[in-house]
């Protein structure tokens, strides 16, 4: 298979206006998901480098192919962050390479603090310079959170996993490290309690940025709470949070900081379901959630986690990939479609892959708008044809 690997942008647009076949692009190549048709490969790899960093301005510029850990080491000798913790996919799906900040941007990437008012990577997305489909360099919004540029093309890119436009270069805001971080895990809670007890720290005002319960069975789960900010502030806001939790069970704080990081950072990759073949990744109404996973069918058995106070579901066929393991797929697609949610095929071996839909096959309505929107930014159909069910 060709691999193609502009340097730079410009470069990029040439590849892109000559093409003559489609294309599967690519970041550092971590998050191998979907069933491209493409046979020519683009990566983004050499676009790399941080543009600007502005510390003081907490707004940082990066071609799309830099590493994210290069982008976190710079910002740690900051005392900075990228505050939505994208996903590090590797240990989940077994890859190799390296996380780029494209493709974080790319795949919408993001980790445990969705829940909070940090919101997902593209509410900390300010900018994008993009290659559209015809060879065209394009840039939307700025480099601070205030500016008003026409059309959000942010917004669009951002969770479009490269079937509109190959990214150059992205802007993101940036926000500082927290001084302290305390979690809050409390065992043996019934799962009929899990949605209530995390909604119920959730509701509090002390400004929970990560609620996560698992596994959701017949046993019961564990629940884990997390607070961070102020060393006083985290102290005071735990205790109260643990009088919160106490109908559900007595809660353990923990505030080492390399244990807080360990724990999420599972979290944040799923680390818990990586020895799994098959994992599906759900974004629903919180308070759908458990309704969500009792309604499965008893015939395809899975394990179930719950990130965002629900509203992230990660499930792990426990079937054969070739049997039940497809069934829970259609099954859980068939039943998002119905209540608005949506699950994605994250890790799946090729055969299944081929099998179902990768993405939530999307009502017609929307269906129509993703199709103009393609026929719009990529008119010859070039980038990661059959990915996100466009014709191939």
């Amino acid at each position: 298979m060709t691999m193609l690997t502009p340097q730079s942008e410009a470069e990029l647009a040439e590849i892109v206006a000559e093409a003559d076949a489609p294309l599967r692009i690519i970041g550092g190549g971590t998050r191998p998901i979907g069933a491209s048709k493409a046979g020519e490969v683009l990566s983004t790899e050499g676009l790399s480098g941080i543009s600007l960093y502005e510390p003081g301005a907490l707004t940082l510029v990066a071609k799309a192919g830099t590493p994210v850990d290069e982008i976190e080491a710079a910002l740690a000798e900051e005392g900075q962050m990228l505050a939505f913790e994208p996903m590090d996919h590797r240990r989940l799906l077994g890859t190799n390479g390296t996380p780029t900040i494209g493709g974080v941007v790319a795949g919408n990437v993001s980790g445990p603090r969705r829940v909070s008012s940090v919101g997902a990577c593209r509410d900390s997305l300010l900018g994008v310079r993009f290659v559209d489909g015809t060879g065209r360099i394009l840039k939307n919004g700025g480099r601070v959170m205030k500016n008003v540029t026409g059309y959000d093309l942010n917004k669009l890119m951002c969770g479009s996993w490269g079937t509109l436009g190959v990214l150059s270069e992205v802007s993101l805001k940036v926000l500082p490290r927290p001084a302290a971080t305390a979690t809050l895990t409390v065992k043996d809670v019934a799962s009929e309690h899990a949605v209530p007890a995390m909604a119920a720290a959730l509701g509090t005002p002390y400004e929970v940025n990560g609620a996560f319960f698992g596994p959701y069975g017949p046993d019961g789960g564990t629940l884990h709470i997390r607070v961070e900010g102020a060393l006083s502030s985290v102290k005071y806001r735990a205790g109260e949070l643990a009088k919160c939790l106490a109908p559900y069970g007595e809660a353990t704080i923990e505030t080492e900081a390399g244990a807080n990081r360990a724990l999420w950072a599972d979290i944040r990759d799923m680390t818990y379901l990586a020895d799994k073949p098959v994992v599906l990744r759900s974004s629903i109404k919180p308070g759908d959630a458990p309704g969500f996973v009792d309604g499965l069918p008893a015939s395809h058995p899975a394990l179930h986690y719950f990130d965002w106070g629900g509203g992230l579901i990660w499930t792990a066929a426990e079937a054969a990939p070739d049997d039940g393991a497809r069934g829970l797929a259609n099954a859980m697609q068939a039943t998002m479609t119905k209540t608005g949610g949506h699950s994605t095929v994250l890790k799946a071996p090729d055969g299944l892959r081929q099998a179902v839909s990768t993405f939530q096959p999307p009502i017609p309505p929307v269906a129509a708008i993703e199709a103009g929107l393609r026929a719009r930014f990529d008119p010859r159909g070039l980038f990661n044809p059959g990915l996100m069910g466009q014709a191939a």
